[in-house]
């Protein structure tokens, strides 16, 4: 069990942000976003227990994780999972939110700043730069700062949305030099869908913690995350090179975020084009989070049926 197995947590929660607002815009049944939530959150509760066993009974080979130059840094989806976990669970059981989300503000800042004061000491070979350098910082900051408005602490939600926003901005240059000189190899190209995510969840985060209507920056960074998602539907030939893994869990981090920030322009008072794109991309959002879902589903099978033919 590694940490990039909370991912399948941000696409699931993001899907059932989204079927949750579908269901104030469009009227649809509240019971299918409130049952994403639930299984948000039951995922979430999975994936930590598994992950403190390891850490019980492997504790050589956890340790190795957080040493590896790439692998490290998704250890940051434990908090940042542990936030949308709490957002999930939060209307159900308020109390068992509210510890969730204390854990999750605190572990985001105290793992960023452990990890970034590793990077700033310099020696990282270039090949181990990838968009995972966004999720503790970047992921970590945005996540908090949605969570915070979720949970009415605007003023320290904006101080996280500038953890995450600067972030951003300084890391995508140093990003994009990567990927424009030197290849990323196929083993590693599912960390691009963690590249779709920035934009939309800042997006979706600035709406949340500005109380009046759409304004000019929520639509520019939705407008950029869509130029991405272009980007993205050009590179899926490249892109699908890559056997299908618990990596691919990565992709639904953006997925999920960019068609949540459509429909919240569209609740905000976004008119046309908002509104006439906000359905086919929450459509397309679930048909491919649910693909992958899917094929993971089949995965398990498999590994399973491995497991009781060796017994």
């Amino acid at each position: 069990m590694r940490p990039m197995f909370f991912g399948s947590v941000l696409g699931i929660g993001g899907l059932a942000n989204g079927w949750r607002v579908a269901s104030r815009l469009w009227g649809v049944p509240v019971e299918i976003g409130e049952g994403l939530a639930l299984l948000a959150f039951g995922l979430w509760a999975l994936w930590c227990v598994l992950y403190a066993g390891k850490w019980l009974r492997y504790p050589q080979e956890a340790r190795a994780d957080l040493r590896h130059p790439v692998q490290a840094l998704l250890a940051a989806l434990i908090p940042v999972t542990t936030l949308i976990a709490s957002m999930a669970i939060g209307p159900h059981v308020p109390l068992l939110g509210w510890v969730m989300f204390a854990a999750g503000v605190a572990g985001v800042v105290v793992f960023a700043a452990w990890s970034i004061g590793g990077l700033w000491q310099g020696g990282r070979d270039v090949a181990h730069t990838t968009a995972i350098l966004y999720m503790p910082t970047v992921g970590g900051g945005l996540v908090a700062a949605l969570a915070c408005a979720w949970f009415g602490q605007t003023t320290l939600g904006w101080m996280y949305f500038g953890l995450g926003l600067i972030s951003w901005m300084s890391m995508e240059s140093v990003l994009l030099s990567r990927l424009f000189n030197h290849a990323l190899p196929v083993d590693l190209r599912a960390t691009m869908g963690v590249h779709l995510a920035p934009p939309a969840v800042a997006c979706v985060a600035y709406l949340m913690l500005d109380p009046g209507p759409a304004s000019p920056v929520a639509l520019a960074l939705f407008g950029y995350g869509c130029f991405l998602a272009l980007v993205m539907i050009r590179l899926v030939p490249w892109l699908r090179q890559q056997p299908f893994g618990p990596g691919a869990w990565a992709y639904t981090f953006g997925v999920s975020a960019l068609p949540l920030a459509a429909l919240r322009l569209v609740e905000k008072g976004a008119g046309a084009p908002l509104a006439i794109m906000a359905l086919p991309m929450f459509a397309v959002a679930n048909l491919i989070i649910g693909w992958i879902a899917a094929r993971s589903l089949v995965l398990v099978w498999r590994f399973v049926g491995d497991l009781s033919r060796e017994a």
